[in-house]
């Protein structure tokens, strides 16, 4: 008896050694290798909240700016980002896909410039970093290191010129859609128009080879993610998606492009939106809209009795929460079909409403490494994780500018259609 009870004992201690263990090496690679998160909507809020104006804006600590317009607080500031330990972050320049392309191009350089000046007012903590020698220094000197990505090909009003001069603003990537299919290329969650990138469409993505912006594949149609990966001559990055095998979203990517990385070299950014994360919540967002269509056709033009029945169902019907597990699993699946090298993280923190428990907000990113940690994962594969994997990506890019710095700027008559 008392050998059993001695197992016992021992076996009620074995659980916090071993989540003692998950967080010492989870703690370890972030020591070493910072988390560069690949999508963080920071500029839209501003653009949103405070008209571009942040005069009065205190970004060391945004905690509490959700109570006084009525939004939730915002994700990030520098304190949450050091918690988070983030020695790297792509700052998302998005506008919405519905401008007009004359609009959307002024409405990024706006938001290029809002960024720009947000990293300027905190030098201390924050360096702007328009290559891979820059994330390094900045990330060595305990800032963090802050990189510009334009979200969406509507932002360069289908124009190669537009194109080059994002690139000379500082942006160092570009998604190539969002919401809306392109004339020269379909997204992921519109009509498609042009069989994934046309013509034009591919020599956005050779363009941006020869330049060294890094082509983003994060909502764009799965035949245009073939297509991007038939023309790149660079790794391509997915800035924040995950795995469709796991959750059916058309916003996650699916195997046939997964096994296609690692021989392109390129990386999934995993996010933590919680309906491309948990599948019981995708449906549940797909009930929600059916119910919230059959309202408005039972009571139209009654916005206050659609609202008040929707309010009903909403309560007999929560979400389904997602998990850091979630998220691991998704991890798991990729590293499965692509391998560890394949593999970064892009919150999409901001650019959402909620993220699963535990990484409500920048400061998350530690549990998340605990829990891969805990499933078997590597200090260096962790390492690879946080920021190994996209640096290796980064600098791939850059030497593959450099190998075409002979090639001339690819043409296309202005005013013409891009087909």
């Amino acid at each position: 008896m008392k050998f059993v009870a001695l197992l016992a004992a021992l076996a009620c201690g074995a659980a916090p050694l071993a989540a003692q263990s998950a967080q010492e090496t989870a703690a370890a690679a972030l020591e070493a290798a910072p988390v560069w998160d690949g999508h963080n909507d920071v500029p839209i809020q501003l653009r949103g909240r405070f008209g571009n104006v942040i005069g009065d804006f205190d970004f060391r600590d945004t905690s509490e700016t959700g109570e006084d317009d009525g939004r939730r607080a915002m994700h990030t500031d520098i304190a949450r980002l050091r918690q988070g330990q983030v020695g790297a972050q792509w700052w998302s320049v998005y506008v919405s896909a519905s401008l007009p392309e004359p609009e959307a191009v002024q409405a990024t350089i706006e938001q290029i410039d809002v960024t720009k000046r947000l990293i300027a007012r905190y030098p201390d903590a924050l360096g702007l970093a328009l290559g891979a020698d820059d994330v390094e220094r900045h990330m060595a000197a305990g800032r963090i290191a802050s990189l510009i990505g334009i979200e969406g090909g509507h932002s360069i009003g289908s124009s190669l010129a537009v194109l080059r001069q994002m690139y000379a603003l500082g942006a160092r990537y570009m998604t190539l859609t969002h919401s809306k299919t392109l004339s020269w290329a379909d997204s992921a969650t519109d009509m498609p128009a042009n069989g994934g990138l046309n013509a034009f469409g591919k020599d956005v993505v050779r363009e941006m080879n020869r330049i060294g912006m890094l082509v983003d594949l994060s909502h764009v149609s799965e035949k245009a993610m073939h297509d991007a990966l038939d023309t790149a001559r660079a790794p391509v990055m997915f800035s924040h998606s995950s795995a469709r095998s796991i959750n059916g979203h058309a916003r996650n990517v699916p195997d046939s492009v997964l096994a296609r990385l690692p021989a392109n070299g390129g990386l999934v950014m995993v996010t933590f939106v919680p309906g491309f994360l948990s599948e019981p919540a995708r449906q549940w967002n797909a009930n929600r809209a059916a119910e919230k269509a059959r309202l408005e056709a039972l009571w139209p033009g009654q916005p206050d009795t659609v609202e008040q029945r929707l309010g009903t169902w909403d309560e007999a019907n929560p979400l389904p929460q997602s998990s850091i597990g979630d998220v691991a699993d998704h991890i798991d699946h990729i590293r499965s079909i692509a391998g560890i090298n394949a593999i970064g993280i892009g919150g999409d923190y901001d650019g959402i409403p909620f993220a699963p428990p535990g990484l409500e907000d920048v400061s998350g990113y530690p549990a998340l490494f605990a829990e891969l940690a805990r499933r078997g994962y590597t200090q260096a594969e962790l390492e690879k994780i946080s920021s190994r994997n996209l640096m290796r990506v980064l600098r791939a890019a850059e030497t593959t500018r450099d190998g075409l710095s002979g090639e001339q700027p690819h043409e296309h008559p202005a005013g013409q259609p891009r087909n």
